[in-house]
């Protein structure tokens, strides 16, 4: 007769988790966007990515990983994926709402999940997310537009989700949780060159060193690792619909901590989105697997 208390305890245990994960991953985003004014977006991945890759290291020793030529190949595109997603997501970021940019990069996840499942009912969530996207063009007629050079931006981070995605599922069944540290060692590897160059000797300003690695455990080693955790004590179609909403999370920390606020018509977009993704990941194939999030 205590099953179904201890189950219920954990499933609420296990949506907490999530919660905090999602809410971790916008506050760590919200503290990066503080770092702009200094090294700007590109530096600011680059640190990201840097200390990040340093935790995962200490975590996960990826040195235990036996790769092959097959592998490695699948890993390195991971990494870049990965690296291309944090990058690009930060750059739109210098110019569109948290929540706008993390509703718009669910694209790329959203589009994974229709794939997988290709159902006639797949139509209704495509609908979905593009009257979402319509609700986000800008029409002139309002000064609630937002950029389309940083809605380009997070697009393009939507693209790199999905190839994160899909490399992410093959480097894992190759080397299982090493793959998260290498794909963020590559990841800092591929991005590093270009926040040197645009930031050069700013990346060393000690003021930003505790700030980066915050950033670091915020965004990258403290969601990562509740977001396992909870991957393995709920069904992952759960744990995909529950993922659903971090873009609600976003525009909620932009509010809070960045001070963004949205029209009505952005908060639509970004419910469209939502819904979009909930019920695609709700009609997605039972072997689909949602990935973790790592923007």
């Amino acid at each position: 007769m205590n099953d179904q208390p201890r189950s219920l305890a954990s499933t609420l245990f296990s949506v907490g988790l999530l919660l905090i994960a999602m809410a971790s991953i916008q506050s760590g985003a919200s503290l990066a966007k503080s770092m702009f004014p200094v090294i700007g977006a590109q530096g600011t991945t680059t640190l990201r990515l840097i200390f990040a890759s340093l935790i995962m290291i200490v975590l996960l020793r990826p040195w235990r990983a036996k790769l092959t030529t097959k592998s490695l190949r699948t890993v390195i595109v991971y990494g870049m994926a990965l690296g291309g997603m944090n990058f690009l997501f930060y750059m739109s970021l210098r110019t569109v709402p948290l929540g706008i940019a993390v509703a718009l990069e669910f694209t790329g996840p959203l589009a994974v999940a229709i794939y997988a499942s290709r159902r006639a009912i797949d139509f209704l969530w495509i609908a979905l997310a593009t009257v979402g996207l319509l609700l986000l063009i800008p029409t002139g007629a309002t000064s609630a537009s937002i950029d389309l050079l940083g809605a380009g931006y997070a697009l393009g981070a939507g693209v790199c989700w999905a190839l994160y995605i899909l490399f992410g599922q093959k480097a894992g069944a190759d080397n299982g949780v090493q793959t998260a540290a290498l794909g963020v060692m590559i990841a800092a590897l591929f991005v590093a060159p270009i926040g040197i160059v645009h930031a050069g000797a700013a990346l060393l300003t000690p003021s930003l060193i505790p700030v980066a690695i915050g950033v670091a455990i915020l965004s990258t080693a403290l969601p990562y690792t509740l977001e396992m955790v909870a991957l393995t004590r709920m069904p992952a179609r759960t744990f995909g619909t529950l993922m659903s909403i971090e873009p609600a999370f976003g525009a909620l920390s932009g509010l809070l901590f960045l001070h963004e606020f949205l029209s009505l018509s952005q908060w639509m977009a970004i419910l469209c989105i939502i819904l979009a993704s909930v019920g695609a990941t709700m009609t997605m194939g039972s072997a689909a697997k949602p990935a973790v999030a790592a923007d």
